[in-house]
């Protein structure tokens, strides 16, 4: 937390420039259904601590925007701590444990269900779910809603992936030919880096280019009651022989990182997304090119390969206090509204959802986000997913790499469809139990390995495991990630044998510790 003096000092500074457009910044309501407008006036009025979590890219602009809030609502101090806490690690630490969670935190869309589920997301008012819709696309708005309610705020309306290539390997007249792209890697000696094989995220690229859908169904507490998916079909065997085509080429490179550009066998191709274009303009400077994501072939017909679009989120967390929450909740429209997504554009690159910003030149010049424009005429809007399902659709690619035959192609979706049917098919004793999955006994994230419960709360592995210093774990529940611990990855700090232990309280927060065999 910064001192109050440098707080004093930012909120001079900006009030010049923001307290004249405050109120329309803050719309929010307050508890009297009145916006604030002086000190003296204002309802809200007062001193209040804040937590927010933030990725590390936005924690100093998002302090600063703290200030500006306050400059445009006098009467309103915010003591704020603003973390770095990455958008996935947000969402299973709040899902985890919603006391101790933050105020206002960001997150990425496909945690949504599952934050809903877990009571970590405050419903926003009619007011103030008015002014969202309105100055939001239609997709974001879509992305924090759940039945019929607002749940969140739209921050981002970029997560989508895209490609980055080098021109001087990719000929100009190749970057809608998938093969002709592969043809020039190889020729060349260089890589084409699309992370199919560790990304379902990735993955189902393929799947979608083809017309083929996964889409989980979820009741209005978040709990998944159905899901209906097409991947093992007639056009899912499509798009697994153009998958095919890549995962076999010996220019195949399993990443989505732009620094692969500049790695010891560079990347001629890398798919990615908005926020790594900094890095590959760097590698590439003058040789950048970006384009949407090519077409593949097969029998003859083409198929343009697809993508999730997502979003990034902000979340404020439920309280009882009607005027702390009503503060919160200006607070948080204000850090999600036109200016502060500007100042983020501007920044870092993050392309926005606020309709404003999207229609203005300079974002519309950008090169990654006309290229995320692009490819969303291609794009399937992420909608909520259950948490086993990203483990299920990122083994296609390996199951795809080793087949050689139609008919091999076909048992990786016989077993896909298998997977995906179990997962509301559970057993209850399958659904509550506690597994280890990390890069521990030769494997690397793809194989969970049993715990037993050895006294109330109190979980442990059937067997000890060799673990060196540096080696990443988790504890999950339900062969999902729903609930895991901890939060961040466990990580081994000696060289030994253990057994791994999990003890959870009674609040159901869990600590994940290490027991010499």
């Amino acid at each position: 937390m910064k001192t109050r003096f440098t707080k004093a000092l930012i909120a001079l500074l900006a009030i010049g420039t923001l307290a004249a457009c405050g109120n329309n910044q803050t719309s929010s309501e307050t508890p009297s259904g009145t916006p604030s407008e002086t000190p003296e006036a204002n309802p809200l009025a007062g001193t209040y601590d804040v937590k927010v979590w933030a990725a590390e890219a936005i924690t100093e602009l998002t302090t600063t925007q703290i200030a500006e809030f306050e400059a445009a609502n006098p009467g309103i101090v915010i003591n704020e701590t603003v973390q770095a806490v990455g958008e996935g690690e947000a969402a299973t630490q709040m899902v985890n444990d919603v006391e101790s969670g933050a105020d206002i935190f960001c997150f990425a869309q496909d945690q949504f269900a599952r934050l809903v589920q877990a009571g970590a997301l405050t419903k926003l008012g009619q007011k103030t779910a008015a002014t969202v819709s309105e100055r939001n696309d239609a997709g974001s708005v879509n992305a924090v809603t759940s039945e019929g309610n607002l749940f969140a705020y739209p921050l981002t309306s970029d997560n989508g992936y895209f490609m980055y290539y080098d021109k001087s390997v990719v000929a100009e007249n190749h970057v809608d030919s998938l093969e002709d792209i592969i043809a020039d890697c190889e020729a060349a000696n260089r890589l084409f880096s699309f992370e199919l094989e560790g990304s379902a995220w990735y993955a189902a690229s393929f799947f979608f280019a083809t017309g083929c859908k996964s889409e989980w169904t979820a009741d209005s507490e978040g709990k998944f009651t159905s899901v209906y998916d097409t991947f093992n079909s007639a056009n899912g065997l499509v798009a697994v022989k153009g998958m095919q085509k890549l995962v076999t080429s010996k220019a195949y490179n399993n990443s989505s990182a732009t620094s692969e550009f500049t790695a010891a066998t560079p990347s001629a191709v890398v798919v990615s997304g908005t926020w790594d274009y900094a890095t590959a303009a760097a590698a590439l400077g003058d040789n950048l090119g970006v384009a949407d994501l090519p077409s593949f072939t097969v029998d003859g017909n083409s198929y343009h390969l697809g993508s999730y679009a997502g979003f990034k989120l902000l979340g404020v967390r439920p309280t009882t206090d009607a005027k702390r929450a009503a503060v919160l909740q200006q607070l948080a429209l204000y850090l999600t509204d036109a200016k502060c997504q500007e100042q983020r554009f501007d920044s870092n690159a993050w392309g926005p959802s606020n309709k404003d910003v999207q229609a203005m030149d300079k974002v519309k010049a950008n090169p990654a986000l006309a290229a995320l424009q692009a490819q969303s005429a291609h794009s399937t809007p992420q909608g909520q997913i259950h948490g086993s399902w990203w483990d299920i659709g990122k083994a296609i690619a390996t199951g795809v790499k080793a087949a050689t035959s139609d008919a091999e192609l076909q048992t990786v979706l016989d077993t896909y469809k298998a997977a995906v049917d179990g997962v509301l098919a559970m057993p209850d004793e399958v659904r509550n139990a506690w597994t280890v999955i990390g890069a521990i006994n030769g494997t690397t994230w793809n194989t969970d390995f049993e715990m037993t419960e050895v006294e109330t709360g109190v979980w442990k592995t059937k067997e000890a495991y060799t673990l060196t210093a540096g080696t990443e774990f988790k504890v999950r529940q339900g062969l999902s990630w729903d609930k895991a611990w901890p939060a961040a990855n466990f990580v081994v700090e000696a060289d030994g044998t253990y057994y791994i232990v999990l003890t959870l309280d009674a609040e159901g927060n869990g600590t994940v510790t290490l027991e010499a065999a």
